[in-house]
């Protein structure tokens, strides 16, 4: 029976993003963390009106970016371009400033990241969700994910990492559809291929594409909703490899025909992928031993690449 179309989309606030207490934080020194993804266990159309939208079901990673904001009372004002490379940051201080009618200390910014950008690993979500998160502990206001969502919405289209759950998402709209838990962790092994993609020159291939695999997203999209609810790994990196080579129509990995030919003999569970990016791997739901690395390892490096090895989710892998 397909999903049905109704949107339960109620925010949450995590304890860990309740008000900090003094004994919690630094006098001068105030930071967000975001945390990146290695592209998405599925993504698809999620039918609306008849119409479809870009939904999702993102594959958070064991990568970080980090804003830091430190007070310095002595510091000059802050440049026209206090981000420079990071403008949409930028953005998001502007929205965030102006939504709660707050005006800036004297300070500076800093970053750092461990995401690379143009790969389908949400490097510029994770550098706002980090910036937002920086300025609810410098103020002292409580998290608000409605806010979060907003700022997103008039900044870029974006995937779900403000969340500390897997959710279907649909990435246009900043709308959650299911919310699905932070019980199931993956482990991956992956690699970046050379390039990089535009995902906003590929709205309209995409949606042609949904319209002609409508059925098979479809099929896919509801059995690996089923598998959370039951909280079946197997099956979700199995419907995460059927999402992948839906996407090689679209958004073709040059390796994955190695991948996808080769994910049984390292013992697999499935191949993944980052939809609109360069990212491509396997999943685990056990951590694979020594020896499979190093097999794992040789295997990419054949393919003229160097793999990675996280964990993904948030459950115990």
């Amino acid at each position: 029976m397909p999903l049905s179309h109704t949107i339960v989309d109620t925010p949450r606030t995590p304890d860990s993003l309740a008000p900090e207490t003094t004994s919690h934080r630094s006098a001068l020194t105030h930071s967000g963390v975001g945390r990146g993804t290695v592209g998405e266990l599925f993504q698809g159309p999620y039918w609306l009106d008849g119409r479809p939208q870009i939904s999702l079901i993102s594959l958070p990673v064991d990568r970080f970016s980090w804003c830091h904001f430190i007070e310095d009372p002595d510091a000059p004002p802050l440049a026209d371009n206090p981000m420079p490379g990071r403008e949409k940051s930028w953005k998001a201080v502007e929205e965030f400033l102006g939504i709660h009618r707050r005006t800036l200390p004297r300070g500076h910014f800093e970053f750092v990241s461990e995401l690379t950008v143009g790969t389908g690993m949400a490097s510029s979500t994770a550098d706002i969700v980090a910036t937002l998160r920086c300025l609810y502990h410098l103020f002292r206001i409580p998290y608000d994910e409605w806010t979060v969502r907003r700022i997103l919405s008039r900044i870029e289209r974006s995937d779900s990492v403000f969340l500390d759950e897997f959710a279907l998402y649909l990435s246009g709209r900043h709308q959650l559809v299911r919310r699905l838990g932070d019980t199931t962790g993956l482990y991956a092994c992956y690699h970046v291929e050379q390039g990089t993609v535009e995902t906003d020159d590929l709205g309209e291939e995409l949606l042609a594409h949904y319209h002609r695999r409508r059925t098979a997203y479809d099929v896919c999209r509801d059995d690996i909703i089923a598998a959370f609810d039951r909280g079946d790994g197997r099956e979700i990196a199995a419907c995460a490899s059927r999402s992948a080579a839906l996407s090689q129509e679209v958004v073709a990995k040059s390796s994955y025909d190695s991948l996808a030919r080769n994910a049984s003999s390292f013992g697999a569970d499935g191949v993944f992928v980052a939809h609109t990016g360069t990212v491509i791997g396997y999943l685990f739901t056990r951590r694979p031993s020594q020896h499979r690395l190093d097999g794992l390892a040789s295997f990419f490096r054949e393919l003229g690449s160097q793999c990675y090895f996280d964990r993904t989710g948030w459950g115990h892998v």
